[in-house]
């Protein structure tokens, strides 16, 4: 069972690296899959939003039907949105995927690739309004949203959690409690300052049962 995430250049970083120490201990710690492919239209240098540079495992044109698949989001989906190599790609391995995961705005490269029309998904809290005006999307204000086999999450950070709770869905809540307990992946509820005050602040970050407080 392949995995696959794709990386292109503005990526964020940890769009793609959280769910990407998820997935691999996964694969070595509890039968997870294998192999687990770092993918771009081109097998050269990414340069990432933040500065690193990532070296994909191979291109759009090497990369083997995959099982699943996960496009992460930064500021270089804009572009990716109008790419013909990037939406055909996408297009192409669907059909195959037994899911399709997106980070942040890679919500929009799925959609940009036919694959989020009538869902029910989420993205950046920067960007939810974008989304909602796509017009075809229910948008929800949540960390990460399943809707059939196609899962979403809001921004950056949260594409770990996402993982985690795609592997409880696809091998057992144990697989994912020996990912979590080696990540030591336990996110404190802390709200710092006035963040759930904001107006854009996402519905998750305001209600109730998550008040704004320091340590």
């Amino acid at each position: 069972m392949s995995f696959g995430i794709i990386v292109f250049p503005d990526v964020e970083e940890l769009d793609f690296v959280g769910p990407w120490e998820m997935l691999t201990m996964w694969s070595k710690l509890a039968g997870g899959p294998s192999p687990c492919l770092i993918v771009a239209e081109k097998r050269e240098p990414v340069a990432c939003a933040k500065g690193l540079s990532i070296n994909p495992h191979v291109s759009f044109a090497e990369c083997p039907p995959l099982d699943w698949l996960l496009v992460p989001g930064g500021m270089g989906t804009r572009r990716e949105v109008d790419n013909p190599a990037m939406t055909c790609f996408l297009a192409d391995q669907a059909p195959g995927c037994k899911a399709l995961l997106s980070v942040c705005t890679g919500a929009f490269v799925l959609h940009a690739a036919g694959l989020l029309s009538g869902k029910t998904a989420t993205t950046h809290w920067g960007s939810l309004d974008r989304l909602r005006a796509m017009g075809d999307v229910k948008v929800v204000e949540q960390r990460f949203v399943r809707d059939g086999n196609v899962w979403t999450s809001a921004g950056v950070s949260a594409g770990t959690d996402l993982m985690l709770a795609f592997i409880a869905h696809t091998a057992g809540e144990e697989a994912a409690a020996k990912v979590q307990l080696q990540a030591e992946y336990y996110p404190a509820d802390t709200v710092y300052g006035s963040t759930a005050s904001h107006e854009r602040a996402p519905a998750y970050v305001k209600r109730p049962g998550n008040p704004a407080r320091t340590p």
